[in-house]
């Protein structure tokens, strides 16, 4: 049992996991950069305490650091959202042998399936397919993974062993162009996660990436909330992310749901977790990795099942089973997210920072925005760009379209450039409308073009010459205080009086 939470973590997952511990009556901890120190977690939280400089490395990864400040805080609990130290087992055990809950897996289990090697390994034990790789447990120099590149195959994969959300990987086309790209990804891994070591993996074109969250509390029990589908993706980052996915029927939801429950039992898994496979053009399924922590894309499987899934990490964490058996588990409508990025869609996804200096969310039925974001808040370079996550839910699938539209139409941002012209542009793509994409839809099928009218362009610039003006003397008006103490009301109300 525990009753101060401190989240070690940073904007739109602090926030949501702060809501969460509210609402359950824990009291939370925030933790932040010198970067961060107007952020909306640092604002929210009880207690907020200093990291360290901007660059993570010195701050959201200083797992040293923070355990000294939850001991300081008597914080005995501790969150690590996703990303940062989210699956080291070396903090987990740190914590553990602080004293304090780690709101996560075991350490065990996150040695087992956070490296994603020893994850291969595992469940092609227990029986699960596999994508053909490096399946050899421990480190693998670039000579070794380089003899052992044409025998995989090419094209195949460059993957960090830690980590995920795309850090650390890269596509090889050839042998040629392979050690460059090596070294590239070992720094980016080592950036990102702290541990530079890679693995290989064939890349099965033409597939959908697809991942079940599980559940799993401390009493033996596991259970699925069914798919999501991942497959909108831009150099293996995710961009958009739906609930269920429209190539699955039932009976390969079913499978794969079971054959995940299977690979979190086989590592003895606790808490919150998501088994990924790629599913090839004839629906056969292989494993891809397991993300030890609580994915980015988790409110689309709270909109469609019901369940606050980080509600049950606290309950898990606390010892306690889970409220939900499988068959609880049931799919109700349909729900999309788009991630809205600080990038500009029009010039490669360059990264966008600045201050935003105005921002209007989206409201109304079946609409939901996690951000850690406001008006008056600055975009730096030092962490990922993303302003919030924009969640639909509607009764079908063509309904939840329709409201991500109308979603977007209405979310204004100002002072940064964002990737919502994008997405608006996807929404309106017939083939996604269509559910006929896979993890190669946005390179090579799908492009977005600025518009570049003149006429169009002289338009704007007339109207805002017009409107610059008005808006400056409305700002400019105020109401003078009359020379009298009261109003002229008054004066007339007793000049009359005076007179009758």
């Amino acid at each position: 049992m525990f009753n101060k939470v401190l989240i070690a973590n940073r904007g739109e997952i602090a926030v949501r996991i702060l809501r969460a511990c509210r609402e359950v009556g824990l009291e939370t901890v925030a933790v932040f950069s010198e970067a961060d120190r107007q952020a909306l977690h640092v604002r929210l939280a009880d207690e907020a305490y200093l990291l360290g400089p901007a660059p993570s490395r010195e701050s959201y990864l200083r797992a040293d650091k923070i355990l000294e400040i939850a001991q300081q805080c008597k914080a005995d609990a501790i969150h690590p959202g996703y990303g940062f130290l989210a699956e080291r087992e070396d903090f987990a055990q740190a914590c553990l042998d602080a004293g304090i809950v780690f709101i996560g897996p075991k350490p065990s289990s996150i040695a087992a399936m956070g490296d994603k090697m020893t994850a291969r390994d595992t469940v092609r034990k227990a029986g699960v397919p596999v994508v053909p790789g490096t399946e050899d447990v421990g480190d693998l120099s670039d000579a070794d993974l380089l003899a052992i590149a044409p025998k995989i195959g090419f094209p195949l994969l460059i993957k960090a062993t830690a980590g995920g959300g795309g850090k650390g990987m890269r596509e090889v086309r050839s042998l040629e162009e392979m050690p460059g790209l090596l070294q590239s990804a070992r720094r980016e891994a080592e950036s990102a996660f702290g541990d530079g070591n890679v693995y290989l993996e064939k890349l099965v074109e033409g597939a959908r990436h697809i991942e079940i969250q599980i559940l799993a509390d401390a009493h033996g029990n596991v259970i699925h909330l069914n798919e999501r589908e991942c497959s909108i993706q831009r150099r293996h980052q995710k961009l958009v992310e739906e609930a269920p996915s429209p190539f699955l029927d039932e009976e390969l939801r079913q499978k794969m749901g079971e054959v995940a429950v299977k690979a979190a039992k086989a590592v003895d898994y606790l808490n919150a977790g998501t088994i990924e496979f790629l599913v090839d053009k004839d629906r056969n399924f292989y494993f891809l990795e397991m993300n030890t922590r609580l994915q980015v894309e988790h409110p689309i499987t709270e909109m469609v099942t019901g369940i606050d899934i980080v509600k049950e990490q606290l309950r898990i964490a606390r010892g306690r089973p889970l409220q939900y058996k499988q068959e609880d588990v049931k799919i109700n409508g349909a729900a999309m997210e788009c991630r809205i990025n600080a990038e500009d869609p029009y010039n490669g996804f360059m990264p966008s920072t600045g201050k935003i200096n105005h921002s209007l969310l989206p409201t109304g039925p079946g609409v939901r925005v996690d951000t850690g974001v406001y008006p008056g808040f600055e975009i730096t370079p030092y962490y990922d760009p993303m302003i919030s996550k924009l969640i639909v839910w509607g009764e079908t699938r063509a309904q939840a379209i329709l409201r991500m539209r109308r979603a977007l139409e209405e979310y204004r941002i100002v002072g940064v450039r964002t990737n919502i012209p994008f997405h608006q542009t996807l929404m309106d793509s017939h083939r996604f409308m269509g559910g006929q994409y896979d993890t190669r839809f946005v390179e090579e099928r799908f492009s977005i073009q600025e518009e570049n009218n003149p006429q169009q362009q002289e338009i704007a610039a007339v109207f805002a010459t017009l409107v610059a003006p008005i808006q400056t003397a409305r700002a400019a008006q105020f109401v003078q205080r009359n020379e009298r103490d009261t109003s002229n009301w008054k004066w007339v109300g007793r000049w009359e009086r005076m007179h009758r």
